[in-house]
C-alpha cells in the first residue's frame, strides 16, 4: 500500500507486476462472498488498487493506449481536427463521449482488470457494504481516477457506474457520511460522472436535491469543507448549464438562497467556495425562463 503511492514509477512497476492486480482482485472478490467487507486486508487491497488507477489514462502502456485510442485517432484525423490526444476543443470533447470502449475482455488481466466492468461493480458493492471509512473512501476514489479524463476510458467508466452497474444510490448515500473525506470524495466522483451530458439528466434526478441540501448556509470555515462545497458547486453548474428543467429543480430544492450566501462572502471573495458559486450564478442566470421564478 505503500509503494503503490511512491509515484509514477512505482505504480508502472506494480501495474506490470505478473498476477498482483489479479491477486488483489481476487482477494477483494473473496472478502465480498464471504461478506467481510470490512476486514484490513480489504482495505489494504482497495487502497493499492486506488493507487494503480491514478492517472490510469496518460500511463497506460503503448499497447492499451493503441487499441484503446484508435477509434478516436481515426475519427480525430477524418474530421481534420488538430491534436487528438491533450486537446481542449469542446467539439472533440463531446465527439470522445459517443466513442466507445473496445469490446471488455470477459476475463481481463493485469492491467486490464483497473478498468473493467467487474472492479468497478466490486467498488460500488465496497461503497454500499463496507462500514470502514478508508475503504468507502479508496473505493469512491478509483472511481474518481478511473473518470477523471476526457478520453474514451473515463466516459465508458461513467457509463458503467451510472447506467449499467446502476451505482448512483451507493453514492448518493455517502454525500451523508459523517466522515468528511469520504463526503468529498463521493462529491469529487459526481463531478467527472456530470461531465458526461449523456448522464446528466439521470445523476441530476438521483442526487441533485442532496447535493443542495449537503450546501452550507453560508461560506464554509475549513478547507476540506470549502473545496466540497467548491466541487458541489461544480457539479451543479455541469447539471444545469444546458438545462432549464435542473435549473428549475435546484430552485425548487432551495438551492438558491444558499448558493447566493456562499458567493457574497466579504471575508473571502477569492475563496474556491465562493468562486465556484458566482460561477454557479452566473450560469444559472442563462436561463432566461427563469428570470421570474428568479426574482421571486
Amino acid at each position: 500500500r505503500n509503494m503503490s503511492s511512491a509515484g509514477p514509477e512505482g505504480r508502472k512497476k506494480m501495474r506490470e507486476c505478473v498476477g498482483l492486480i489479479d491477486s488483489l482482485v481476487y482477494y477483494i472478490q473473496g472478502a465480498i462472498a464471504d461478506h467481510e467487507p470490512n476486514d484490513k486486508a480489504t482495505e489494504n487491497c482497495v487502497c493499492i488498487l486506488h493507487n494503480l488507477s491514478y492517472q490510469l489514462e496518460t500511463e497506460l502502456p503503448e499497447s492499451y493506449a493503441q487499441s484503446i485510442y484508435m477509434q478516436r485517432r481515426n475519427i480525430s484525423s477524418n474530421d481534420k481536427t488538430p491534436g487528438c490526444f491533450g486537446t481542449r476543443s469542446r467539439k472533440v470533447k463531446e465527439k470522445q463521449q459517443d466513442i466507445p470502449l473496445p469490446e471488455e475482455k470477459s476475463s481481463p488481466r493485469g492491467v486490464e482488470s483497473l478498468w473493467h466492468s467487474t472492479l468497478i461493480r466490486i467498488y460500488l458493492s465496497l461503497i454500499a457494504k463496507s462500514t470502514r471509512n478508508y475503504t468507502q473512501e479508496a473505493s469512491l476514489g478509483a472511481l474518481q481516477n478511473l473518470t477523471a479524463g476526457t478520453g474514451p476510458m473515463p466516459f465508458a467508466v461513467a457509463r458503467t457506474v451510472v447506467q449499467k452497474a446502476n451505482g448512483l444510490p451507493g453514492i448518493r448515500a455517502m454525500l451523508h457520511a459523517n466522515h468528511l473525506t469520504v463526503r468529498k470524495t463521493a462529491v469529487s466522483l459526481l463531478r467527472n460522472l456530470s461531465r458526461n451530458t449523456s448522464l446528466q439528466s439521470d445523476i441530476a434526478k438521483e442526487v441533485l436535491p442532496d447535493l443542495v441540501s449537503i450546501l452550507p448556509e453560508s461560506v464554509p470555515g475549513s478547507d476540506i469543507v470549502c473545496e466540497t462545497t467548491a466541487s458541489i458547486c461544480y457539479t451543479l453548474y455541469n447539471l444545469t448549464q444546458s438545462s432549464s428543467h435542473n435549473a428549475r429543480l435546484l430552485l425548487s430544492s432551495d438551492g438558491l438562497p444558499k448558493i447566493i450566501a456562499i458567493s457574497m462572502n466579504e471575508s473571502n471573495m477569492f475563496s474556491k467556495a465562493s468562486r465556484a458559486a458566482s460561477v454557479l450564478l452566473y450560469s444559472l442566470w442563462s436561463h432566461t425562463d427563469l428570470h421570474n421564478a428568479y426574482k421571486k
